[in-house]
């Protein structure tokens, strides 16, 4: 079924000619707001054992990962294409000739094709965009920022420990280099009104970026966010009302811009809230119905100022 909306996966198809499949890897690194450096609890909904289940364990070879993944996904799946996403934590926040042994050691298989760097946008400056603009020659190459907001008030709430200003001089500086750019939105932050969100969404759509991820707020267990929850109800969507937002974030993305996730994929029993206990097709189902019955597609409701 072709889609309202602009995937990632018809990206990649466009793009190579055919299916890519994504091998995650945890390379050991961490977070400033956790190892004091500006802060040391962390976000207040992180926990990323519930997306990448040995990231509290200490990683194994980069390459040993990467191989077996592979290996797995060629014999199971038939795949000929990969990208090394390096996903926990903050993967820029090393000294360099330590991110270029962990990035070398991903593009030294022929048939990866690209990499992915989740990092935060305090957690970059130009030797390191430089580096990784360096594998843009013969690779695709994405940085992943993690923005949540744009609201001081809610960045400064959920303890990110960075602002606005900081994502958007991280976005001017990785605009000179040859990189693709994906940020990543939660709908549904404490204290966040509808129109706050709508906010985010309308300057999100406007911003020089290639590709965003939506995530719906989620209570996992072992966050400040759970021990916030267990003193008071934070609410969170119900899963119609998610849709709705979400299918309204859709309309008002430009045409071009890739839409790379709708829905949080967590270890279920990790997940406080919401209770949706709901398959990520189901979800995706709902929302294509959504546009169906709206009649309404990606970049409708888009305006360039």
């Amino acid at each position: 079924m072709e889609r309202r909306y602009y995937t990632f996966r018809q990206y990649l198809a466009g793009r190579f000619g055919g299916s890519v499949w994504k091998i995650p890897v945890h390379a050991g690194f961490t977070c400033p707001n956790r190892d004091g450096a500006i802060g040391s609890g962390g976000c207040i909904y992180c926990n990323n054992t519930a997306f990448f289940y040995d990231a509290h364990l200490d990683p194994v070879p980069i390459a040993r990962q990467i191989r077996e993944t592979r290996d797995r996904l060629i014999e199971k799946r038939g795949a000929r294409r990969f990208l090394v996403y390096f996903q926990p934590y903050t993967n820029t926040y090393a000294p360099l000739d330590t991110l270029q042994s962990c990035y070398d050691q991903a593009t030294a298989f022929p048939d990866v094709v690209g990499l992915v760097v989740g990092t935060r946008p305090d957690c970059v400056n130009e030797e390191i965009l430089a580096l990784l603009d360096s594998y843009a020659d013969t690779r695709d190459v994405w940085i992943e920022y993690g923005l949540q907001s744009i609201h001081e008030k809610t960045l400064a709430l959920i303890n990110r420990g960075h602002g606005f200003g900081d994502f958007q001089h991280a976005l001017e500086m990785t605009g000179r280099y040859r990189l693709h750019v994906c940020v990543h939105i939660i709908l549904g932050l404490p204290g966040e009104s509808r129109a706050d969100m709508m906010r985010t969404l309308r300057a999100v759509s406007r911003m020089n970026i290639q590709s965003v991820k939506f995530h719906p707020l989620q209570i996992l267990e072992g966050t400040e966010l759970a021990r916030m929850h267990r003193r008071f109800t934070v609410p969170t969507f119900s899963l119609d009302d998610y849709v709705e937002l979400v299918c309204d974030a859709i309309e008002m993305m430009p045409q071009k811009m890739i839409i790379q996730r709708l829905v949080a994929e967590s270890r279920p029993e990790l997940v406080i809230a919401p209770a949706w206990r709901v398959k990520k097709p189901v979800i995706l189902d709902k929302i294509d119905r959504t546009l169906e019955r709206r009649d309404t597609y990606q970049g409708i409701h888009y305006t360039p100022e």
